[in-house]
């Protein structure tokens, strides 16, 4: 009886010429296609978690005459859904929050100042050019996505409270957050959006520490 494991012997015409060599190299292709499967699968998600979210590189806060300004920088992109929604009319909103609390050991941490500011990034079909407007100020008008996304990426120093809002001298606890509001995702699409990781865009609150000056 013959072995199920000896697969090629000599009397086999399929165990010598070019027939041996065809099928080494489809057997070859097929580990090296699952190894790359494999792989693929195991670093995909790592992939997709450098991208995902808002990530706050810079964060300072600036004295000035009018009062206290903030100066940031955030990275993030945009997924292939968000692009097709302004292509198709729609905005897209990024809402910055801040927050300054003193600490008291006597009592509960005073809340002196919760700012929001709101940005609108918008998409022209006729004239081809993206439009940036913060609350609501005249936009901005730029030729690509790109020159668009570095405005919101850094923009210009926001102030968040006038003088007199802070105690000079003091130290203040500062959080700040950064990301697409998806309370202005038309209503459509809105569903989708809290259930669907593509709408996911948001930043971690990050703390640093400010002394009023």
């Amino acid at each position: 009886m013959r072995n199920r494991f000896a697969c090629f012997t000599s009397s086999d015409p399929l165990s010598t010429g070019p027939h041996v060599t065809q099928r080494f190299f489809r057997l070859l292709t097929g580990q090296l296609l699952l190894i790359l499967a494999l792989a693929t699968g195991l670093l995909a998600p790592q992939a997709a978690q450098a991208y995902d979210g808002v990530e706050i590189r810079r964060a300072l806060v600036e004295a000035s005459d009018e009062g206290y300004r903030l100066s940031a920088t955030y990275a993030f992109e945009l997924s292939r859904e968000m692009e097709d929604t302004l292509q198709y009319g729609r905005s897209l909103y990024f809402a910055t929050e801040i927050e300054f609390t003193r600490p008291r050991w006597y009592w509960f941490d005073e809340k002196a100042i919760v700012a929001r500011q709101t940005i609108s990034l918008s998409y022209n079909v006729l004239t081809r050019q993206y439009g940036v407007s913060v609350n609501g100020s005249v936009s901005q008008n730029f030729s690509s996505l790109e020159d668009a996304l570095f405005l919101i990426r850094r923009p210009n120093r926001w102030l968040v409270a006038p003088r007199g809002a802070l105690k000079v001298g003091e130290w203040y606890n500062v959080n700040l957050s950064m990301g697409l509001d998806t309370n202005y995702v038309p209503k459509p699409l809105k569903v989708n959006a809290l259930n669907n990781s593509e709408w996911r865009l948001t930043s971690e609150k990050k703390p640093f520490r400010y002394k009023a000056e």
